[in-house]
C-alpha cells in the first residue's frame, strides 16, 4: 500500500514536473518589443520639430539675457509653441515602457517653459534666467528619448 502510494506520489510529482518545465521552455515567449516602422517614420516627423525649437535655444538665451521680455514671449509663443504637440505625438508612438519617463520630461519641459513665459510677462529677470536654464535641460532630458532609429 505504501510502495503503491509513493508511485502515484512519484508519478503526480513527474507529471507537475513536465508540465513546469514544458510551461517555461521559452516557445511561447514574446519577441522583443519594437516600434513598427509606421510609429517610427512618426516619432520622426514630431522629432524634426522637436529638435527644430531646440536648435532656437541660442537665440532664446540672446533674448533672456537681454531681458527682451517681448521677444522672448514671441519665441515661446510661435516657433516653440508647437513643442508640446510634438511631444505628446512623440510620447504615444513610443514603447509602453518608455512612455511614463518621456511624460514626465515632457511635462517638466511644459512647465519650464510656462514658467519663462511667466517670468517674461513679469519682467522678473532673475526668475528669467533661472526658468531659461530650466528650458534648456528640459529640452537636453526629453531628446533623450526620442530613439535614435527616429532620427536618420
Amino acid at each position: 500500500m505504501v510502495s503503491a502510494l509513493r508511485r502515484l506520489a512519484l508519478w503526480g510529482l513527474a507529471f507537475v514536473l513536465s508540465i513546469g518545465l514544458s510551461a517555461c521552455d521559452g516557445a511561447n515567449a514574446k519577441a522583443a518589443a519594437t516600434i513598427s516602422p509606421e510609429d517610427m517614420a512618426t516619432i520622426g516627423r514630431q522629432a524634426k520639430g522637436f529638435l527644430a525649437a531646440k536648435e532656437r535655444l541660442p537665440e532664446l538665451a540672446t533674448l533672456v539675457n537681454e531681458k527682451n521680455w517681448v521677444f522672448t514671449r514671441n519665441l515661446i509663443h510661435g516657433p516653440m509653441q508647437e513643442v508640446s504637440r510634438e511631444m505628446s505625438y512623440i510620447n504615444q508612438r513610443l514603447l509602453p515602457a518608455d512612455r511614463a519617463e518621456a511624460i514626465k520630461r515632457a511635462n517638466a519641459l511644459k512647465e519650464s517653459l510656462a514658467e519663462l513665459d511667466e517670468s517674461a510677462r513679469l519682467q522678473d529677470g532673475n526668475s528669467l534666467s533661472k526658468n531659461y536654464i530650466r528650458v534648456a535641460s528640459g529640452f537636453g532630458a526629453y531628446a533623450e528619448v526620442i530613439p535614435s532609429a527616429a532620427l536618420n
